[in-house]
């Protein structure tokens, strides 16, 4: 990156996101030393304009921001970090500097695949998740038609609770077939979304 700290006479601003649910956590400053500081530790650390030096987010409170990606805007000046927290991100004890719960459980879909993404290029041994694509796609889409099947068995003549167990075993099985073909939970999205008439 190629940073323009020159407009905030050494700063520049540092919009920072839960890289699951997408809600924008905080807004801090960075000078260069901060953002080498961040890239290096992995862990976000801002320029604190009150004390007048590096400081670590969590650094007393243990509530870090652990680094996934950081890019700067087109113009160079300022950054979007997305990150997974360790904790509320707010020093009043909230989820958010804004005051808004840090809760997207649909996102949860996106870390789950990125983790099944994950278990398909390191196989490790004695996971489920393995097993699946040891076995071949056609096991893989025999898995998910045996979960339609207790899902539609739940929907007609079971419980509540027994339906959307049935049915997150189907998502997860179908999350794994995807991800088999190369494709995403988000290529499905689209495809809805493209369909979708108002």
């Amino acid at each position: 990156m190629n940073l323009n700290f020159e407009k905030m006479n050494g700063l520049i601003p540092a919009i920072v996101q839960d890289n699951n649910t997408n809600k924008i956590l905080m807004l801090g400053f960075m000078n260069e030393e901060a953002v080498t500081e961040t890239c290096k530790t992995g862990k976000v650390t801002f320029y604190s304009r009150s004390k007048n030096r590096l400081w670590m987010k969590g650094e007393t409170s243990g509530n870090t921001l652990q680094v996934v990606s950081i890019k700067a805007d087109c113009d160079d000046d300022t950054l979007l970090i997305k990150v997974i927290p360790a904790g509320p991100v707010c020093h009043k004890g909230d989820d958010t500097c804004f005051g808004e719960k840090n809760i997207e459980d649909v996102m949860f879909l996106k870390y789950l695949q990125d983790f099944i993404e994950r278990r398909h290029q390191e196989m490790p041994e004695g996971s489920y998740t393995t097993s699946l694509f040891a076995k071949g796609v056609n096991r893989m889409a025999q898995k998910v038609g045996e979960e339609a099947v207790e899902t539609v068995i739940e929907a007609t003549n079971g419980t509540e609770e027994g339906f959307i167990y049935e049915a997150s075993d189907m998502l997860y099985h179908l999350i794994v077939l995807l991800t088999s073909k190369g494709l995403r939970i988000e290529d499905l999205a689209r495809e809805l979304k493209k369909r979708h008439k108002e």
